[in-house]
């Protein structure tokens, strides 16, 4: 993997998620290169060959930060913080070192388990909280759609260890891929280790985004008798798949008093 340097660019920007006013990406791009990603609409390199980091991210982010008062900031919205390169260079640990020092604190979603290595300073800051995100129920079909992620059970591992440092935990079922992701069983996985299960069902808008090219290959080396039902529901927002699968996750979060986000 070719890391270069960018053109200097601002580090924290304006965040849509609700709650949120900022977020902070450490790194340009995600060799985790997980097919389905939505932010591959937007990659400026070839993430399987090229990721792009910022020359001098502390300096640069604490001028960014005296700007603003300190508060909680997103981490890990268009790529994962915590992505393999992310062992050599530390510029997230280096973002969360001078979060802590500047009175601020992280909401950091990954789909690594490296996030442990940081619980030394998640545990000094003001309600930290870490979300993991898992979509696959085995890792032979996990690796067909993110084959550079880690396997599902060192990340509900992680999970467990943070939870039991103290740190707030989350986890987010996503995408949900029609006919191949069983929700439920991850549901009852994940359900001890957290406070909240956020589930979204796989988002592609057009057959001609990159995500919906490489998902499309998948399913037809992969799922080749199943490919034609599960694009369909894929492009139909109301289709009754989506409505029943809803529908059992309302009755299983009543019936088992979880705390579930559901967006399908």
């Amino acid at each position: 993997m070719k890391v270069s340097i960018c053109k200097k660019s601002p580090i924290l920007s304006p965040c849509e998620l609700k709650n949120f006013e900022y977020q902070v990406d450490p790194y340009i791009g995600c060799e985790h290169y997980c097919y389905y990603c939505y932010a591959l609409l937007q990659a400026e390199t070839d993430w399987s060959k090229e990721i792009i980091m910022h020359k001098d991210i502390v300096g640069q982010l604490s001028q960014e930060l005296d700007r603003i008062p300190p508060q909680k900031i997103y981490i890990g919205y268009t790529t994962d913080p915590y992505q393999p390169c992310e062992e050599e260079y530390c510029q997230t640990r280096k973002v969360l070192e001078l979060f802590l020092k500047s009175g601020f604190s992280a909401s950091i979603l990954t789909k690594s388990d490296l996030v442990v290595r940081d619980i030394d300073i998640l545990k000094e800051m003001d309600s930290a909280s870490v979300s993991v995100s898992v979509a696959f129920n085995d890792n032979p079909t996990r690796r067909q759609f993110e084959a550079n992620t880690l396997d599902t059970e060192r990340r509900i591992e992680a999970l467990h260890k943070l939870k039991e440092a103290g740190i707030k935990t989350s986890a987010l079922i996503c995408p949900v891929v029609p006919y191949i992701t069983d929700v439920i069983p991850l549901i009852e996985s994940l359900a001890p280790l957290t406070d909240l299960i956020w589930i979204y069902g796989i988002s592609i808008e057009k057959r001609s985004d990159q995500s919906w090219k490489n998902v499309n290959s998948i399913l037809k080396n992969h799922f080749p008798n199943s490919r034609k039902k599960i694009e369909e529901v894929i492009f139909t927002k109301d289709h009754p798949y989506w409505l029943s699968l809803r529908e059992k996750l309302y009755n299983i979060q009543e019936s088992n008093n979880l705390n579930l986000s559901i967006h399908l």
